[in-house]
């Protein structure tokens, strides 16, 4: 029943939009009516309501839902619910200790929901090198960062170590982690069996792993092939959910192999699911080990390709690079490996979207002052923060230029992977992703509303600006950007755990 023909009133009603539901294929003018961060009618009809507001001329669909957040503060947080973003998870690098992560993330408050992985890394770090970990509400990434030094974490670790490091993850994943992040790219040297050991741990915990693959790379041998292969093999081998982060960025110009290969093992049954951003560059740690001077060949790239986020220069040489690697292994870069200017280059980009049920994601990352330190959480959005445009126009990019500009992707197609498969992917595991992705009767009140014809991404990798075009944005229904403006102390967020029902 709903709150329309019960009689009773909703606490909001928004009426006059375009509604589409990606799951039930509804597109058409519909009411929608929320109580107590739930919907709870959605009718020809406006229900009887406390508030209502009219969004006529808009679309309304699910909240976006990103599986690859790295922004977890509150200023990249709001500078992705601008981009439409109701859940940002940390899924990839992933945290540890998990529950005490969760807690410090609470007690802060965020503008959307948020949650995280078991980080594999740090694990390792943990168990390999010795390191303290400590709660990071910011997500792992600060922590990987930090200890690159490390020595023994990028290497092969024996039996009783691997042994410690599942046995840590396993921990992890009792304290709510909703799946085991694996930076596998960044230790290659860890050992084959290891990775699949953790795969077998993930299929009897019932979680994804989200994997980062061993290799970057169009030259034989250890091609981005090659690691696609060892995450499709992982999955067939152990029955295991694996989901590869950034297919775009990872397989770089292999991507139609690789798409191969995924759809291939996809129609026999493995598990196996993508991700993909809409930029033709990365951005990482510089002390990546496929970033060293001497590797950077096999991804075709150089030196000249890296801009160093700290001080915005473009590194002039290998000496400069061999520098910088050594005093601040953790300072952030970004990557560019493909020419977006270049049609040819950029064709190679779009295909990583025509792999199909492969969701959007944004590999965001919080914004960093001039020298390099994460940025304060204020707002208004200071001038003089950097960071990847992604972290700010992901989905904005994704409406603008896949949907609009180039017809890759209908409306329809952009919201079902911006919302119900990111969802989806994760049902398994989070049985209350089940009131995600959704407008329907029942479902959680995380929705976006957005002009499909001026929605637009401004930032750039000189200049991060938010995206503009969604109207509004409610986490569990409460505005968290209203009339395209984020609202001051809006923070409505929720932890997303394994296990949730």
């Amino acid at each position: 029943m709903t709150a329309s023909s019960l009689g009773t009133q909703c606490d909001l009603a928004l009426i006059g939009a375009r509604v589409i539901d990606p799951e039930t294929a509804l597109d058409a003018v519909r009411a929608v009516g929320i109580t107590d961060g739930t919907i709870v009618s959605v009718g020809e009809t406006a229900p009887p309501a406390r508030v209502t507001w009219n969004v006529a001329g808009t679309v309304l669909a699910p909240g976006f839902i990103d599986l690859h957040s790295h922004a977890q503060t509150i200023t990249g947080l709001r500078l992705q619910a601008l981009d439409g973003v109701t859940t940002a998870l940390e899924l990839e690098a992933g945290v540890l200790p998990v529950a005490a992560s969760y807690a410090a993330a609470e007690a802060e408050g965020r503008p959307v929901n948020f949650g995280f992985s078991a980080g594999w890394v740090h694990a390792r770090m943990q168990v390999l090198d010795g390191v303290e970990l400590h709660p990071d509400s910011r997500g792992g990434l600060a922590a990987f960062a930090a200890h690159q030094r490390h020595p023994r974490w990028r290497g092969p670790a024996d039996d009783r170590e691997v042994a410690r490091i599942l046995g840590t993850l396993e921990e992890a994943v009792g304290e709510g982690a909703l799946g085991i992040g694996v930076l596998v790219g960044y230790a290659p040297d860890s050992g084959r069996a290891e990775y699949f050991r953790l795969a077998a741990l993930a299929q009897r915990l019932g979680v994804p792993t989200f994997t980062h693959t061993r290799y970057i790379s169009t030259e034989e041998p250890n091609t981005s092939l090659e690691g696609a292969l060892e995450v499709i093999a992982a999955a067939a081998g152990t029955g295991a959910h694996m989901h590869m982060c950034h297919v775009n960025s990872t397989s770089n110009r292999m991507i139609d192999e690789v798409a191969d290969a995924v759809t291939a093992a996809r129609a026999q049954g493995v598990r196996v699911t993508t991700e993909a951003y809409p930029y033709g560059a990365g951005s990482t740690v510089i002390g990546a080990a496929f970033l060293a001077p001497e590797v950077l060949h096999r991804m075709g790239i150089t030196p000249r390709s890296l801009t160093y986020l700290a001080t915005r220069e473009r590194i002039s040489d290998a000496d400069r690079l061999r520098e910088l690697r050594a005093t601040d292994p953790g300072g952030l870069v970004v990557v560019h490996f493909l020419d977006e200017q270049e049609p040819a280059e950029l064709a190679i980009l779009e295909r990583s979207f025509l792999l199909a049920e492969t969701a959007i994601a944004t590999d965001a990352m919080a914004p960093i002052e001039p020298g390099g330190a994460v940025a304060a959480d204020r707002w208004p959005l200071p001038t003089g923060l950097v960071a990847h445009p992604r972290t700010a126009g992901s989905y904005a990019r994704t409406l603008r230029w896949l949907v609009r500009e180039r017809g890759l992707l209908t409306l329809t197609e952009a919201i079902r992977r911006s919302s119900l498969l990111p969802a989806q992917i994760l049902t398994a595991a989070v049985p209350a992703m089940r009131r995600k992705g959704r407008v329907q009767v029942g479902a959680d009140a995380d929705l976006v509303i957005f002009d499909p014809a001026t929605v637009t991404d401004h930032a750039t990798y000189t200049d991060l600006m938010p995206s503009t075009g969604f109207r509004h944005v409610l986490v569990g229904g409460t505005p968290v950007v209203r009339d395209g403006e984020v609202v001051p102390n809006a923070l409505p967020g929720r932890p997303v755990r394994s296990g949730d029902v």
